[in-house]
């Protein structure tokens, strides 16, 4: 294999880890339309209560080794630390006054009255009866179209585990509305809730945050990059040619290159490219995505009432029909040192107070639904035709693993392995298929 001129264009975690896999052979350039390079990997230095600043982490902040094998491998690699975390879980109500966490008894029946609500007994019953059809229903279903929504009334599911417990925490986790969860799959979500502990009281993983931020890995692969990077760099046009692909910035055109990686949402990817073929269309634009505001934050009015649910992961269940806000408490996910307790709050019914707010950020997340799902079992057809590949989150559960996994694939067919070894009892199961013809098309002219 000779040397190629290839362009990443866009900078997340999944087009950062193919330029930085296809520099070891080829002259990669990568361009990111952000003043940074990291997507969600967003690091923010806030000034301490001392001298000294804080890195906090406001997109990625957690992974655990079971599930995310592609990421607890490149972190080794690149010689980056990490700490425990966990992924505690509260609810909270503004309407109902319902307040609960999941550490304990203690913080489950936090509000002492719940013990006497047979309501609130009835859907702990729920919870064990839910996680026990769930496990029977993975193994004697087949893949099929249900979806959650279809899946909760099937089984009977009662609106207290429904409201209270399942959706809140899967809108959490998904960062989108409780409404857009009923039309996730069904298998797909069950896989995913039980692949990561979810439906199990034992037997969760272990989560882990970056030390030092997540910007930590980046810092690391940038230098690694043959070409080099540009940010502030929106790539407009993305237009193939009889030799090549070639690039259009703000400004005009950017060259011409032996392949293209193309690293965007998939929204993006889709208004970047020139004459879309039929199934470049078809399937980029299956998937919807779902804008999130994001806020670093010393407001503690945006957590739960109760200091003693507090958890990393806090639902705020908001009055009327303002949709659900969520408060990540970055000192217990981070280990954050101090006595001042700081929160990154998506979509908060109202503002934090001006005095305590230190950024403010917008993140979109994938929206899944059966449409979405159909087109990622189909998204190898549109790979390395006329030099253009496809990396990005929306490969998978729109995760981290998920991106760098993509992009990983991406490398191999291309002739580069990663240089991290991922067992195979560790390989998520992939939504998507994976590249099926690693050998097609990849002479340069």
């Amino acid at each position: 294999m000779h040397e190629s001129r290839i362009a990443v264009v866009g900078g997340g975690v999944a087009g950062l880890t193919a330029a930085w896999l296809l520099s070891k052979a080829h002259q990669v350039t990568l361009f990111e339309a952000n003043h940074y390079v990291g997507g969600h990997t967003n690091t923010v230095d806030v000034q301490g209560p001392g001298d000294d600043s804080i890195p906090i982490d406001t997109g990625f902040i957690v992974y655990n080794e079971r599930n995310y094998p592609h990421l607890t491998g490149m972190l080794r690699h690149l010689d980056v630390e990490s700490r425990d975390s966990d992924m505690s879980f509260s609810f909270s109500s503004a309407q109902t006054g319902l307040e609960w966490a999941g550490d304990s008894l203690n913080t489950v029946f936090a509000q002492r009255h719940n013990l006497f609500r047979p309501a609130f007994w009835r859907m702990t019953a729920d919870i064990v009866r839910f996680n026990r059809l769930s496990k029977r229903y993975l193994q004697e279903t087949p893949d099929d179209e249900l979806t959650l929504g279809d899946y909760l009334e099937y089984t009977e599911t009662g609106p207290a585990l429904r409201d209270h417990y399942l959706l809140p925490m899967a809108a959490a986790i998904w960062s989108c509305p409780q409404h857009d969860m009923l039309a996730f799959p069904a298998q797909r979500f069950l896989k995913f809730f039980n692949n990561h502990g979810l439906i199990d009281l034992f037997n969760r993983p272990v989560w882990r945050t970056v030390a030092n931020g997540a910007r930590q890995y980046v810092r690391r692969m940038l230098p690694g990059i043959s070409g080099g990077h540009e940010t502030d760099m929106p790539i407009k046009r993305i237009v193939r040619t009889e030799k090549g692909v070639r690039l259009y910035g703000q400004h005009g055109e950017l060259g011409e290159f032996d392949q293209v990686v193309v690293a965007a949402h998939a929204d993006q990817a889709l208004e970047m490219l020139d004459r879309p073929h039929f199934w470049e269309h078809t399937l980029l634009s299956s998937f919807g995505y779902q804008p999130n505001d994001a806020w670093l934050h010393t407001d503690s009015t945006l957590m739960p009432r109760m200091p003693r649910v507090w958890s990393s992961w806090n639902y705020l269940a908001n009055a009327g029909d303002a949709p659900p806000a969520v408060s990540y408490w970055m000192n217990r996910l981070q280990g954050l040192p101090g006595s001042r307790d700081y929160f990154v709050t998506l979509n908060p019914e109202r503002e934090p107070a001006p005095d305590t707010v230190l950024r403010r950020f917008s993140y979109d997340h994938p929206v899944f639904n059966t449409a979405a799902m159909r087109a990622q079992r189909m998204l190898h057809q549109i790979q390395g035709r006329d030099r253009i590949w496809f990396c990005g989150s929306y490969f998978g559960y729109g995760f981290h693993e998920d991106a760098l996994r993509s992009a990983v694939e991406v490398g191999r067919a291309l002739g580069i392995t990663e240089p991290w070894t991922t067992p195979p009892e560790l390989e998520p199961e992939g939504v998507g298929e994976s590249i099926r013809d690693p050998g097609a098309d990849l002479q340069v002219s």
